[in-house]
């Protein structure tokens, strides 16, 4: 038997990769993690959802600031926003969140942490500064990077990423985003609500084109009334400078071309898997633009490799990469076979109002061939929406043939919070009924999953039949008020 130095080694220290560190050392695995930063955390941490979740509360709270009226508070007059110190707060939440992160707090858990690049000489070893490291397994972590298409001009035209756009010295007083996905659409209503005039353009004839049409209109037509501006169905034609503006010319769906300018660019055209200079080419390991090829227990064609995360060109969520980790663990620690299983994966646009989704859509389950029922409740009927001021939004409910849940999405105040009961009860298999008759504390929005599910019941339960059944065995005397009498 061979004599690896380590049990397991791990490339990439973000979610994925510190999920199966941590867990595998704390098993009593010896561990390895190599990452490339000087800190560990990934892009999450540093470029991704901390920061952007940062900025974006910051930007609420300063749009309720300028809205006080709606509280029925007197007018606030408010000076132009210094970004520098909006950077300085980002920055600061990133550092606290860091000592979770740290490489300290991984070596008392038993990992031993290397910084550099790393290439796989062989299925077992890797070179990283100038020495050989070898691991019985290994994982690969090392996540994704904003993708650069071959835009005609973009090359010489300097722009902002996911990785730039935080660390701003001041406030662009106008900015191209291109890209209408979560990111583009996440950072559009934040920078315009800090005072940024925006634009955004995308090929596609929706904002979150993964999204269901009415609720990506409806949350768009909350963006336009804001104050950002949308070109969608458009192509874009080149990108060039002028002096301090860059332009984006752009041909829309009726073959005009339009001319937009601005301080900034914003790139948020998509994520391209890291793969490159891994030696994943010299190993023989299969992995394309998209990702590293894994199987349903996440091994690579070498089945002591595997590959978590954005890596594997599946789910670009951070909780899907620790999910990930988790099923690693399963089968490369404890030797139990684990498959992945996404069905019921949840997923959010930190817009205001948020957008968080579970299992199918409409879209999806048309494009599956399902047959389906949606069941809706709207946030202006819930009481607590009413008093935050915050009811723009729907909750809708897909049930299948045999009327089982296939999905909900949320669009509306906390979406990314209720979303999270809908995980509950889906994965968990919980009954509607169960929902239905759950207590849940009023005022709150989190009323709206229970009303949905007794929505689905209330038909039944209150038909013309069940009443007609009780008034005969209970001599139950009936209305009180006739239909026509209520409204006199």
């Amino acid at each position: 038997m061979t004599n690896y130095e380590y049990d397991i080694g791990i490339i990439g220290g973000g979610a994925g990769g510190l999920t199966v560190a941590s867990g595998a050392a704390q098993l009593g695995a010896k561990t390895l993690l190599i990452e490339k930063e000087n800190e560990l955390g990934g892009d999450c941490l540093h470029h991704g959802c901390v920061p952007s979740k940062t900025l974006i509360k910051t930007a609420n709270v300063f749009h309720l600031m300028k809205n006080s009226t709606r509280f029925g508070l007197p007018t606030v007059q408010l000076p132009p926003v210094d970004f520098a110190q909006v950077a300085a707060r980002i920055k600061s939440v990133i550092a606290a969140i860091q000592h979770h992160d740290s490489k300290e707090r991984f070596c008392k858990l038993g990992v031993r942490v290397e910084i550099g690049n790393p290439a796989f000489t062989d299925t077992h070893t890797v070179q990283l500064n100038g020495r050989s490291w070898s691991a019985k397994t290994w994982v690969v972590a090392t996540g994704s990077s904003p993708v650069a298409p071959p835009i005609k001009g973009l090359d010489k035209v300097p722009h902002l990423t996911n990785r730039e756009i935080f660390s701003l010295d001041h406030l662009p007083a106008s900015m191209i985003i291109l890209g209408a996905g979560p990111i583009g659409i996440e950072m559009s209503q934040a920078f315009n609500r800090l005072g940024t005039k925006v634009s955004v353009v995308d090929m596609a004839p929706q904002i979150l084109a993964k999204e269901d049409l009415d609720l990506a209109d409806m949350l768009k037509d909350v963006l336009r009334t804001e104050g950002v501006a949308f070109y969608l169905n458009s192509s874009i034609e080149y990108i060039n400078e002028h002096g301090s503006l860059k332009e984006v010319r752009i041909k829309t769906r009726q073959n005009n071309l339009v001319s937009l300018k601005a301080e900034a660019i914003l790139v948020a055209l998509g994520r391209g898997a890291n793969t490159q200079n891994l030696g994943l080419e010299q190993i023989g390991v299969d992995f394309d633009r998209r990702g590293i090829h894994v199987d349903n227990r996440l091994r690579t064609n070498h089945r002591h490799i595997y590959a978590v995360g954005d890596a594997n060109g599946g789910f670009q969520f951070t909780h899907a990469a620790g999910y990930e980790g988790g099923i690693v663990i399963s089968n490369a620690i404890f030797h139990l076979p684990r498959k992945v299983n996404y069905t019921f994966l949840p997923w959010c646009t930190y817009s205001d109002p948020p957008l968080g989704s579970i299992g199918m859509n409409e879209k999806s389950a048309a494009a599956a061939g399902i047959n389906y029922t949606v069941y809706t409740e709207q946030f202006a009927d819930n009481d607590r929406s009413l008093a935050e001021g915050q009811t723009t939004g729907i909750l809708k409910m897909l049930l299948d043939e045999k009327e089982k849940p296939i999905g909900v999405q949320i669009l509306g105040p906390n979406a990314d919070d209720l979303i999270g009961e809908w995980a509950a009860v889906l994965n968990g298999k919980v009954k509607l009924s169960t929902l239905a008759t759950a207590i849940h504390p009023y005022p709150t929005v989190a009323e709206i999953n229970k009303k949905v599910a007794g929505s689905y019941f209330a038909p039944r339960i209150f038909s013309k039949k069940i009443q007609k059944g009780l008034k005969l065995f209970f001599q139950l005397k009936g209305r009180a008020c006739g239909e026509d009498s209520c409204n006199s």
